[in-house]
């Protein structure tokens, strides 16, 4: 390459950093400002509509929405098996509706179809020689958002809220515990502790009410336990379903089971901060050797040089 496509080069990724930079920190100030108003509204009292549950709107908008839901479902149609577990994926990230499975495989398959034209589009501009490897990056750059951009958009969003149920599970058996211990019924406490985790978790409050609708409606307390450890998606809530359904069928006294398990919740909470602060010094260890030892050695090295050059050049 020579130096005419070197300083294109660097003007291209200079705008493309420029561009993500801007619009990250958009999309920040916008996700701050909403999440703002709906915390404000959830204080107030308000009933707060959600995202990823509110219909989508206007026009052409709604018509490619439709058209990506049509393909998705003729691609569900064509392997039925798969569509299960996308579900539970889905739900896990928090998309609940009917129909996020169709929307969600048509996107797949139209990012992909977008990433095969265009690194056809710029296979030419590279064997050429015009582009070069810069050409052969953005082809590859291409192709891996369209191959594995809506995955890991998906497991970005599950990995967010299991931190958040895996925050709030040790919350949650607490005052479980304290509801029974204080003489409600399972059921009974498990409403009342979902209106008192609501504004605190309120992605988990989500499937709780759920959980609770499910047990009025007569599904067992086993079958819907363990539903809501399948939408969580977190070992900590398999492990209450099959330790309630132990504690039934055995009969044994559910207030003493429930602190048992609460104390090895905290327990293990502790033990993942402990864990995490452990982490940290070798998580420091990249950046300190990177940035900050350069820059000490720099401010303790270069006053010393220039004092030696000065003397030696006097001499």
């Amino acid at each position: 390459m020579d130096i005419a496509q070197i300083e294109l080069a660097l003007t291209i990724i200079s705008i493309a950093l420029i561009t993500a930079g801007v619009g990250g920190a958009g999309v920040v100030f916008f996700r701050n400002l909403q999440s703002t108003s709906r915390r404000r509204s959830r204080l107030a009292g308000d009933i707060v509509t959600r995202a990823s549950d509110a219909p989508i709107g206007g026009g052409a908008i709604t018509e490619v929405a439709g058209a990506v839901k049509r393909l998705g479902d003729k691609i569900a149609m064509q392997d039925p098996a798969q569509v299960s577990q996308i579900k539970s994926k889905l739900i896990q990230a928090g998309f609940y509706s009917r129909e996020a499975v169709g929307v969600y495989l048509g996107a797949r398959a139209i990012s992909m179809v977008l990433a095969t034209i265009a690194v056809v589009l710029l296979l030419p501009w590279a064997i050429s020689g015009g582009g070069g490897m810069l050409a052969l990056c953005v082809a590859s750059v291409a192709a891996a958002i369209g191959i594995m951009g809506p995955d890991q958009v998906l497991k970005m969003r599950r990995e967010k809220r299991e931190i958040e149920y895996r925050e709030g599970f040790p919350d949650l058996l607490d005052l479980l515990v304290a509801s029974v211990e204080a003489g409600l019924s399972l059921d009974a406490a498990m409403s009342r502790v979902t209106e008192e985790l609501e504004r605190r978790y309120p992605n988990m409050s989500v499937h709780l009410r759920v959980l609770n609708l499910e047990l009025r409606a007569g599904r067992s307390r086993k079958d819907a336990w363990g539903g809501l450890a399948e939408r969580l998606g977190i070992d900590e809530a398999h492990s209450l379903a099959t330790m309630l359904r132990q504690a039934e069928e055995m009969g044994t006294s559910l207030g003493e089971t429930l602190a048992v398990f609460s104390e090895d919740m905290r327990a293990k909470r502790m033990l993942r901060a402990e864990e995490k602060a452990m982490a940290l010094p070798a998580k420091m260890m990249i950046p300190l050797i990177l940035f900050i030892f350069p820059c000490l050695m720099g401010v303790l090295i270069l006053p010393a040089a220039f004092n030696i050059s000065r003397t030696l050049g006097g001499h």
